[in-house]
């Protein structure tokens, strides 16, 4: 009996084909939509393509597109599968409108490969992602200027090396983590403008003899232009997997930092913060315990986006030019990286949203008076000692500064982005920029996507 089993591409021997379709029939469900939004677009594309005779009517282009419509429909419901014979989610939409609509739907790959149908799935789903990204970016950042608002001007030891260091604030703490995850923005926009080039007509990499208009299917999918080199639109699959994991490695590693501190801040013997009890979970024999296991493993996520990064990096250095097989492994690295780095913006706002500060163990803290030490160094300099004298006698002298006032040393660091220097308006100006840029990026796809599918 033959090993060889059936596909939409041949024959192949029932092992080689596990072992190659790997996760694809799981993974490509997230894909669908974008695969049938990319196929209405070049269908609309040879519809209007120079040949004679003609590769698609109108009322051939419109029932394809209605075809695709109700595929969609069909994912949104959960009911669209893809089998071991599909291999991957663009021959499991041929294969559903070739039983729909016959030779109709044998004709939709006219002009294209896998390889650029992939790329072009791959950009659609994460342009919509990275949207999202932002959105969640955007919001994380307003909870945290939210908090430093609200306790502006609550004293807070400040730390190196996890020991006390100088006066600083809960203000000052709260919105610096927010500057710094909306510095990590730029990172998404530099990762949506690599994305945001269309592959589509550029085949196995190599264009094809027929007269496809590249640019007008470019347009119809909202990209901001297509790739110009057919061989480069090739090459550039994994490579725009690897910028958009750098970018949320980036998101992540801040994340992580934030993680960490609300950890230490929060427990028994510091009491700066209490994390919400229905955000933290419990132990199965103490029952006293509220782990902050959110946090935990949001650290340990961060890890794994550096993994993911250095794997896609590492498929993609030894690649010759043009599409390899080794590239359907970063399919999986992108994916799960986009929904770790969304899920765990959301999971932080929420716990920033809902952190309980306490202010008595929050000025507690200020009763070891080193704290003070280059406060009161500065203050003896400004009267005229020279810096280094001022510093041994400080030095020498610690206990003098028992009882000194915390409130008092917050409140005379007026320059730029201290402690009385804080610009919280300016801060939550840009995250609402954020916020808005990216909605308008949503609406300006769904309004060609609406224009595409006539819906």
């Amino acid at each position: 009996m033959s090993r060889d089993t059936a596909t939409t591409v041949g024959k192949i021997d029932p092992d080689v084909l596990a072992f190659t379709e790997g996760k694809d029939p799981v993974l490509d469900l997230a894909l669908v939509e974008a695969d049938c939004i990319g196929t209405a677009a070049h269908v609309t594309m040879l519809s209007r393509m120079a040949v004679r005779p003609v590769l698609f009517t109108e009322e051939q282009r419109v029932a394809v597109i209605r075809a695709l419509k109700d595929l969609v429909e069909e994912a949104r419901r959960g009911e669209f599968s893809i089998t071991a014979a599909d291999q991957d989610v663009h021959l499991a939409v041929e294969r559903r409108l070739t039983e729909r609509l016959g030779d109709l739907g044998k004709r939709v790959h006219t002009c294209r490969s896998r390889n650029d149908q992939v790329a072009v799935d791959i950009r659609l789903q994460v342009r919509n992602e990275l949207d999202g990204m932002a959105s969640e970016l955007a919001a994380l950042a307003r909870a945290l200027l939210a908090l430093a608002e609200r306790h502006r001007d609550l004293p807070l030891v400040g730390r190196t090396h996890l020991q006390p260091a100088m006066p600083s604030s809960v203000g000052l703490w709260a919105s610096a983590y927010a500057e710094m995850l909306l510095d990590d923005a730029p990172m998404l926009q530099a990762a949506r403008e690599v994305n945001d080039l269309c592959p589509l007509g550029s085949a196995a990499g190599y264009g094809v003899p027929l007269p496809v208009d590249r640019q007008l299917t470019s347009d119809l999918l909202a990209f901001a232009r297509p790739h110009h080199n057919v061989f480069y639109a090739s090459c550039a699959r994994g490579k725009d997997e690897a910028v958009l994991l750098a970018a949320c490695t980036q998101i992540m590693l801040s994340l992580s930092r934030l993680a960490e501190d609300l950890i230490l801040f929060s427990m028994p013997e510091f009491r700066y913060f209490t994390l919400p009890r229905d955000l933290c979970t419990g132990s199965s024999i103490m029952p006293q315990k509220y782990n902050p296991d959110v946090l935990e493993l949001i650290r340990a996520k961060a890890a794994l986006l550096i993994g993911s990064s250095t794997a896609a990096n590492a498929i993609l250095k030894a690649l010759p030019g043009g599409y390899n097989r080794d590239l359907q492994d970063t399919k999986e690295l992108y994916m799960e990286g986009l929904r770790t780095t969304r899920t765990s913006l959301r999971i932080m706002t929420l716990l920033a949203e809902n952190l309980q500060v306490n202010p008595d163990a929050c000025r507690a803290a200020f009763a070891e008076p080193g704290v003070f030490a280059t406060d009161r160094a500065l203050e003896l300099v400004a009267g005229g000692m020279p810096f280094r004298d001022a510093y041994h006698q400080v030095r020498d002298h610690l206990e003098d500064l028992r009882g000194m006032d915390p409130d008092a040393a917050i409140a005379r660091k007026t320059h730029l982005g201290g402690t009385a220097g804080l610009d919280l308006p300016l801060l939550r100006a840009r995250a609402e920029a954020l916020a808005a840029e990216a909605e308008a990026h949503q609406a300006k796809i769904a309004a060609a996507f609406r224009a595409l599918l006539d819906v």
